[in-house]
């Protein structure tokens, strides 16, 4: 599992080789708590060609938009914007928010 603590370098899209992911690097099926290294541990098994996209999505019963949204903020911001609580920061400012006239 230490190999796959730094899968992206934090400011690019990177990716390390996934020769060594077996099935027991991935997340359990059962997972419900998603933080950034197991959503990260995913996309980089999709991307190396490790597991396919539908048996991922199968897998972890993850939507292909969700999916294709960690796989954004990874490319965008590193695996820190898979982050939940970063969300805000990272998502563009809704034009509501610009609108909006503070007195």
């Amino acid at each position: 599992m230490e190999d796959n603590v730094r899968l992206y370098e934090l400011s690019g899209v990177e990716i390390l080789p996934c020769t060594s992911t077996t099935m027991v690097d991935l997340p359990p099926p059962d997972t419900k708590r998603w933080v950034a290294r197991r959503k990260a541990v995913v996309v980089n098994a999709v991307r190396s060609g490790f597991v396919s996209l539908d048996e991922v999505c199968r897998r972890y019963d993850l939507s292909v938009e969700e999916f294709l949204a960690w796989q954004r903020a990874i490319e965008t911001h590193g695996v820190a914007g898979l982050r939940v609580t970063r969300l805000q920061i990272y998502r563009d400012t809704p034009p509501a928010r610009l609108a909006k006239v503070r007195f």
